[in-house]
């Protein structure tokens, strides 16, 4: 099943007999402001206009819990996220289309969570709410319960240990801006820096020019000359576990699966006696 979905193919299957859940997760990464700049906020947006149907869904307090010795996006508790999910109209045989803003890391983080506790049928818009040429909608609809139970998988997910292990034994990515990775600025956590043997791979080279993704091929190749070949495992992450799910989910529009380290750099850098490495060299 392809992870991502066009505008005109949710257009003709939101028209068909089995019509898809939609999750509106609008979010952007919170930084200081200037003065007098009011914080992103996504749910006024939500308000303002929306796809006919969707739900709203907030990624700091439904999609994650509360920044800690974990990072700044730790996984949510799952009773709360199966509840909200639930709330949300999500049942495991209805399908599910996410969106956001059009930069699709806020997406890609509820595509990965509903993947990862176990429904069988969940998609990104690719380009996000942008690429949509359907009339909106303001009324916040109230949709009936959905049955969802998360069920976590075993495999797809990565600790500190994990990750460092990963960087050794397989193909670790840093889907980071190069100059976070390399140390040069770090705007939001304790120490700037990379963990030794990941590679760079920042996550806004997997889009084109129009906001969406490469094509299947495209990606494939970019992950290839990245290190990815048959039988590597592979794993992401990023600062806490959001733009790299988006990394996870063009990895799984290429058809290579990987696993996510959702603390990330956040979880990685807060302790002092984790190694970090510096400059362009994975090691």
């Amino acid at each position: 099943m392809n992870a991502i979905i066009s505008a005109s193919e949710l257009a003709s299957e939101l028209a068909g007999e089995n019509p898809p859940v939609l999750l509106d997760v609008r979010w952007q990464l919170s930084l200081a402001k200037s003065a007098g700049e009011p914080p992103f906020d996504g749910r006024a947006e939500y308000e303002a206009g929306h796809l006919p149907g969707a739900v709203y869904v907030d990624l700091d307090r439904e999609l994650a819990s509360a920044p800690g010795a974990h990072g700044r996006h730790p996984l949510p508790d799952l009773a709360e996220f199966g509840a909200a999910m639930r709330r949300s109209g999500v049942s495991s045989g209805t399908p599910v289309v996410v969106y956001d803003g059009g930069q699709g890391w806020a997406a890609a983080r509820a595509w990965w969570l509903l993947r990862w506790t176990g429904h069988p049928d969940v998609r990104v818009l690719d380009g996000g709410l942008p690429t949509w040429v359907g009339p909106l909608e303001t009324s916040v609809p109230t949709p009936a319960e959905g049955d969802f139970e998360p069920a976590p998988a075993t495999t797809g997910l990565l600790d500190a240990d994990g990750a460092a292990a990963l960087a050794r034994s397989g193909l670790l990515l840093d889907a980071r801006a190069g100059e976070r990775y390399r140390g040069e600025v770090e705007p939001i956590d304790r120490v700037g820096g990379h963990i030794p043997g990941a590679v760079s791979a920042p996550t806004n080279e997997n889009i084109g020019p129009d906001g969406r993704f490469l094509s299947a091929e495209e990606l494939a190749d970019r992950f290839k000359s990245l290190g990815a070949s048959e039988g590597t495992e592979i794993g992401v992450y990023c600062g806490s576990g959001v733009s790299a799910a988006h990394q996870v989910l063009a990895l799984a529009a290429a058809g290579i699966p990987a696993a996510l380290y959702v603390g990330s750099w956040s979880e990685w850098s807060s302790d002092p006696s984790r190694p970090v490495a510096v400059g362009p060299d994975p090691q």
